[in-house]
């Protein structure tokens, strides 16, 4: 059973709980690594300016505390390996999905590679990014 770095569960413990709770589960059946909870102004405008955020400083999801997103990628890491992002995706959503119907997680999530849902993944899409929906 794979377990979080020290490093990635500092990363994961500043996002909601409801995300701690999927992703210590996600880890225990898939090895994978935090690379980014809560993100202050300077990381988000740096983030911003160079391309990888649609969105400035406060209104990124990550940039609540506790951040309401995270960025979470399979182990080894190799952010160019689309399809393993693709079937990783699918087995966060899967897991997101079974805790949230038993009532274990409060929000829905929602996953960067399918933003509408549709589960068809895109192109240029942030396969490392998972989101709680609010209400």
């Amino acid at each position: 059973m794979a377990t979080f770095s020290k490093k990635s569960l500092e990363r994961l413990y500043t996002c909601h709980p409801d995300l701690v709770i999927l992703f210590i589960e996600v880890v225990r059946h898939f090895d994978c690594t935090v690379l980014e909870g809560y993100r202050g102004k300077e990381a988000q405008d740096k983030a911003y300016a160079d391309g990888k955020s649609k969105l400035q400083y406060p209104n990124g999801k990550h940039n609540a505390f506790p951040s309401m997103a995270v960025d979470v990628t399979p182990y080894p890491v190799n952010l160019n390996d689309k399809e393993a992002h693709i079937y990783f995706g699918g087995f966060v959503m899967a897991i997101a999905a079974v805790l949230y119907e038993e009532g274990t997680i409060t929000h829905k999530v929602r996953w960067g590679g399918d933003w509408d849902g549709d589960k068809n993944p895109k192109d240029g899409w942030d396969f490392v990014h998972f989101q709680l929906e609010i209400s």
